[in-house]
């Protein structure tokens, strides 16, 4: 359940419910109510993703990335076979770090390569969540970052978030102005608070430690 915290700051005018008229007309003070509100909503997410990855090590950078490639293509292939759209599909990370050995005094030793790639599954149907991380890590994935539930129009939990808070301002306003023997008046000034931030973008990113002569790397650009 995707929850947002809505806060506001409302300020109203008071007027006094017992006047006097003098013989020369001086508009009276303006007498002011400062309060803030909370507004709570809850919204069910509607779609989801998650990132998994292949990582593998061998001695040579062309054996790292050649298991690696068919690892993960593996993997895109079981996922596109469990229904998952072309367009559902992001590489999101691929690297090639040298494995080295560190020893005092001399100058490090490599020891072979590792290669990882990422890819992100993102999909509309949250029953299917937890399917298809099964099949991606039955299919060969040895690296996975979590799954993250997401809202498509965060204004829906926003709004709601935002009416409560006003109305919770309000009535703390009426209450106040109502112990003061005020009336309240119309809103002077309205002040919004934090609120829960929307769903940011995912960065892609490819980046490559050296080149290899080796076949394609497997890469879905969603």
């Amino acid at each position: 359940m995707k929850r947002f915290l809505s806060t506001l700051i409302l300020i109203a005018g008071a007027t006094s419910a017992l006047a006097q008229t003098p013989s020369i007309p001086i508009p009276p003070p303006l007498e002011t109510i400062s309060v803030g509100g909370t507004g709570r909503s809850s919204v069910t997410p509607d779609r989801f993703s998650f990132t998994v990855g292949v990582q593998t090590m061998a001695n040579t950078v062309d054996d790292a990335v050649l298991q690696n490639n068919k690892r993960v293509a593996a993997v895109i292939a079981a996922l596109k076979a469990a229904g998952v759209q072309d367009k559902d599909l992001q590489t999101s990370n691929f690297n090639i770090w040298p494995q080295q050995d560190y020893q005092e005094g001399k100058p490090p030793r490599i020891l072979g390569y590792q290669a990882t790639n990422s890819v992100t599954v993102r999909s509309t149907k949250i029953a299917d969540a937890g399917r298809l991380l099964g099949i991606a890590i039955g299919a060969g994935v040895n690296n996975a970052s979590g799954i993250n539930f997401e809202v498509t129009d965060p204004a829906r939990g926003r709004d709601q978030g935002l009416r409560a808070a006003f109305d919770d301002a309000k009535a703390k306003a009426t209450l106040l102005a109502k112990s003061a023997g005020r009336t309240l008046g119309r809103v002077l000034t309205i002040n919004e608070g934090m609120q829960s931030a929307p769903p940011q973008p995912y960065p892609m990113q490819r980046t490559m430690a050296m080149e290899a002569r080796v076949s394609d790397v497997p890469v879905e650009s969603g």
